[in-house]
């Protein structure tokens, strides 16, 4: 089997990625920052400490390496983030297609994108993955920095790099209660009580995988492929998570004007203290809007059947659940 690198080893998408690459026999070589995770099968991994912004870690991470899979990434709807976006997201994956195209051994890379990426058009209901971006329609500094990060992989795909890209949805899987989705979980968890209208489109981090697994040791090349199990309203989904965890869910609808009047109070609160502000102008304008991402074309290229999302939303309690009992002292607890 091959040699596989994958960034963003200590990330869902990573934690998930590596053990299925184990299993199915691959030599892999992962990057992490801060502490390296424990997951099945951390002890046949070679682990390395850094990060993609080291274009002289990534040269040495891809040696007699084949495939790429680069799912480091930062999102970020908080304006302090902005150069640290552009960063992590742009010069990041800039620095490891340039490793890739570099190597002395042919890599195919796969590229962790976002729906974020997909250009939102004005009328247009449903998105696929031709939906153009439009330079000139406000986007959030998240989405422009994996939309800039793309244009660095197709960039390499023109100077003849083997790559795919995907664009999943909002990845849900089970993780630290703090970062990723797994805060929407956290927050029903809380029993917060109010809801924003709107719509989002989710899928399980399982399918994400698998997915990427299916593109990346296949003959496709030059592609990019939206991922996502379908679309719920932030009601629905909320309700969903109450269920899995036994609580009450949020009741009360925030409205898009009052919305507009909290993320300033957020803004300002977090000005003064110095804090992050719980709730942005990019999120709270993000939140009402309502696209369905199409899924059609990665069914078609690969066979995949995406979970059904009230089976993911049930696992995903049931594992948060099991970790905190596990937990003496968790960090949702430690929240409240």
């Amino acid at each position: 089997m091959a040699m596989v690198f994958v960034t963003g080893g200590s990330g869902l998408i990573g934690s998930f990625l590596i053990p299925a690459l184990i299993e199915q026999g691959h030599q892999v070589r992962a990057l992490y920052r801060g502490k390296a995770p424990a997951i099945a099968g951390a002890d046949k991994v070679e682990w390395l400490e850094g990060d993609i912004l080291d274009i002289g870690l990534l040269r040495q991470a891809l040696r007699d390496v084949a495939y790429v899979f680069h799912s480091a990434g930062l999102v970020s709807y908080a304006p302090q983030d902005e150069e640290l976006l552009q960063q992590v997201n742009v010069e990041g994956t800039a620095n490891i297609v340039n490793a890739c195209l570099e190597s002395a051994v042919e890599v195919k890379l796969c590229h962790v994108s976002s729906i974020a990426a997909i250009g939102r058009g004005k009328e247009a209901a449903v998105l696929n993955e031709k939906s153009k971006w439009s330079t000139g329609e406000k986007q959030s500094a998240y989405a422009e920095s994996k939309h800039f990060g793309e244009l660095e992989v197709w960039r390499g795909i023109a100077e003849g790099l083997q790559a795919v890209i995907v664009n999943p949805s909002v990845v849900l899987g089970p993780a630290d209660w703090n970062r990723s989705s797994t805060r929407l979980f956290k927050y029903v968890y809380q029993e917060r009580p109010f809801y924003t209208p709107g719509t989002a489109n989710f899928v399980d981090v399982r399918d994400v995988v698998e997915a990427m697994l299916r593109l990346t040791f296949s003959d496709i090349s030059g592609e990019r492929f939206i991922l996502n199990a379908g679309q719920l309203t932030y009601k629905e989904f909320f309700e969903m998570v109450a269920r899995g965890f036994g609580k009450k869910a949020p009741a009360y609808k925030v409205s898009p004007a009052l919305a507009e009047i909290v993320w300033r109070l957020e803004h300002a609160r977090a000005w003064l203290t110095g804090g992050r502000p719980l709730i942005t102008k990019d999120t709270a304008r993000v939140s009402a809007k309502s696209h369905l991402f199409d899924n059609e074309k990665v069914r078609k290229a690969t066979g995949i059947t995406f979970r059904p999302l009230a089976e993911t939303i049930a696992w995903n309690c049931t594992e948060l659940m099991r970790a905190t009992r596990l937990d003496s002292s968790p960090e949702v607890a430690r929240s409240n």
